[in-house]
């Protein structure tokens, strides 16, 4: 009996002891939850209780540089969700085939996601208000007053289609910049969105009587380009029947820039392609083999698409860089525009050990001035130039210049200049250098080195956004220009000038003439690559001579027409009509048409 007593004693101390380790265990555990992770589990319970549905932010609009066109701008629509939880069984088959309808959507797939267990479901996005008001009408007609959601949105809209296509860029459909100026200025454009926000409970009931919670969207800034409509427009034109024309199998660009405040008023790249429509190829070749590419080769070639050749492909510029050679050697005091004999071409020159032919090698040129060697567009001349300059001052010429950086232009995927390095630059190396081979660089870094010169020799940084607008008061702030260093003197600019208005009005670029205008211009033809059987023609222009309104560069790529693919050979300028900024009046008598 004293036995039992005392085991019923332990057994009662052992079952107290397991109770009060297991007490200890309950308040630590609670300690725990309230103290170490109370913050989390509120915020935890507050995001399941909590329906968000976001309201996409308008993104700022695009102008020209006249803000009387708008190249981009952004539209209400609406976007649908449903809530599933709190669709009726017995209602879901019903609303899903209302959705289906209305909206053209697949019924079965509309229906599993009526069907989810989910808070929130998507149906369709950015669509616009007369079907969603046809939902609202079939809403009110059935009584259904939950679970279905119609809520603000935007779409991005381009006017203009294909103008400007790789300048001005697209948008996702998550109101994302992509590509070009949206991608660029994203963060300035796409403003902040708002959102609708209500309590529900585990079925996705309401709870309280507060109803939704709304918080406005805030509109993105809007952006003013320097690129003018009108020209753009003219410049595309003239750029796709040139490349047709020609039969460019690598396509062109133009650029044309204000050399006083580096304004970029037209830029353009062919093809270009539907910025309404940005993942639909451009050309007819590719849209009969697309269904058999892979998605590697898909991506590939719409990343090409999109590519905007006029800054981010390099290429030989050819004789056109002959007056960067020019301005060197006259800013040195090696050579002056008209000294009569000063030299001779017979038609080649030795360059250590290698024989390097001028262009007309099969009826030299004789004797010259340096005028005549550039209106002849003649190679030994522009040779014996850069050997006279040498390497290093050559080179420190080429940085001024800024073909050794980027340009700084407000666009993604710039590329800059391709150089052999200082020193592994040979007298050869220097010899191609200097009439403009064997070495890459943009065609805005070329642009920007003829601006330099027609500008009275200051270097001017290309610019393409002139100004952003805030949307909330309406207060524009202007992008200022940017200059840098005096690279030759005004006296040496107006001489470049000379010789270039002499290329046209006698020389390889007298095609270009016009009468009435006094336009200076230099021709260039250059291989794509070493033993690629590829060229580029080109022409640089500058207008009116006596104070440069605009320069230009086109480049044509791979030309395989009748025509052959000289540049000089294939150039006539086409007189437009004079066009009307805001600020000045900018004559475009410079169009070029390769024929």
């Amino acid at each position: 009996m004293i036995s039992m007593k005392i085991s019923n004693k332990k057994k009662m101390k052992n079952a107290l002891f397991v109770v009060g380790i297991i007490f200890i265990l309950l308040i630590i555990r609670i300690w725990y939850i309230q103290f170490i992770q109370g913050e989390f589990l509120i915020e935890k319970v507050t995001n399941q209780q909590s329906l968000s549905r976001s309201i996409t932010a308008k993104r700022g609009t695009i102008y020209d540089n006249s803000k009387k066109y708008i190249l981009a701008v952004s539209a209400n629509v609406e976007s649908v969700t449903v809530n599933p939880t709190q669709i009726e069984k017995q209602e879901k088959e019903k609303v899903a085939q209302a959705l289906s309808s209305i909206f053209e959507l697949d019924y079965e797939n509309t229906l599993k996601k009526v069907n989810k267990n989910s808070s929130i479901e998507t149906i369709v996005r950015k669509v616009e208000k007369e079907k969603t008001d046809r939902l609202r009408v079939w809403m009110q007609e059935n009584n259904i007053q939950k679970g279905i959601n119609i809520d603000e949105d935007t779409k991005r809209y381009y006017p203009y289609g294909n103008l400007a296509s790789q300048v001005i860029g697209f948008c996702g459909s998550d109101n994302q910049g992509l590509d070009g100026i949206e991608a660029k200025y994203n963060t300035i454009l796409k403003g902040t969105n708002g959102s609708i926000e209500k309590m529900t409970d585990a079925k996705g009931g309401e709870i309280g009587t507060e109803g939704e919670d709304y918080i406005a969207a805030i509109d993105g800034d809007s952006i003013v380009l320097s690129i003018d409509l009108t020209i753009q427009s003219i410049v595309e034109k003239y750029l796709e029947e040139a490349c047709i024309d020609n039969n460019c199998t690598d396509g062109g660009s133009i650029i044309i820039m204000n050399p006083k405040t580096g304004d970029i008023l037209a830029m353009a790249t062919y093809p270009g392609y539907d910025l309404n429509d940005p993942y639909t190829i451009n050309t007819e070749e590719l849209k009969s083999i697309w269904s058999s590419l892979s998605q590697e080769d898909k991506s590939k070639n719409l990343q090409a698409m999109w590519r905007n050749k006029a800054i981010s492909d390099t290429y030989e510029p050819g004789s056109v860089f002959k007056i960067v050679t020019a301005s060197a050697a006259i800013q040195e005091g090696i050579a002056d525009t008209d000294t009569e004999g000063q030299f001779n071409c017979s038609g080649s020159i030795q360059i250590a050990g290698a024989r390097i032919r001028c262009w007309r090698y099969y009826r030299p040129h004789g004797s010259q001035s340096l005028r005549q060697a550039l209106m002849n567009s003649c190679n030994p001349v522009f040779i014996g130039l850069g050997q006279k300059i040498g390497v290093e001052k050559y080179y420190d010429y080429l940085e001024k210049f800024g073909f050794f950086r980027k340009t700084g232009i407000d666009l993604p995927g710039e590329a800059k200049g391709i150089f052999v390095k200082e020193e592994k630059c040979g007298p050869v190396e220097l010899a191609t250098i200097s009439f403009g081979q064997r070495f890459e660089i943009t065609p805005l870094q070329m642009t920007t080195a003829l601006a330099t010169v027609a500008n009275g020799g200051t270097y001017v940084m290309p610019r393409i956004v002139k100004a952003t607008i805030n949307s909330q008061t309406g207060e524009e702030t202007e992008i200022e220009p940017k200059f840098g260093e005096q690279v030759i003197t005004k006296e040496t600019s107006e001489k470049i000038l000379s010789m270039m208005e002499s290329v046209v009005s006698e020389g390889t670029g007298k095609n270009a003439r016009v009468a009435g205008y006094r336009i200076g211009g230099k021709t260039g033809t250059s291989e794509d690559g070493v033993n690629t059987g590829k060229y580029v023609a080109s022409f640089a222009a500058v207008s009116p001579v006596d104070d440069p309104e605009l320069v230009m560069l086109i480049t044509l790529y791979n030309p395989t027409g009748e025509g052959g693919h000289q540049g000089g050979a294939r150039v006539i300028l086409t007189t437009q009509n004079v066009i009307s900024n805001t600020s000045s009046r900018v004559m475009i008598n410079n169009c070029f048409l390769f024929q």
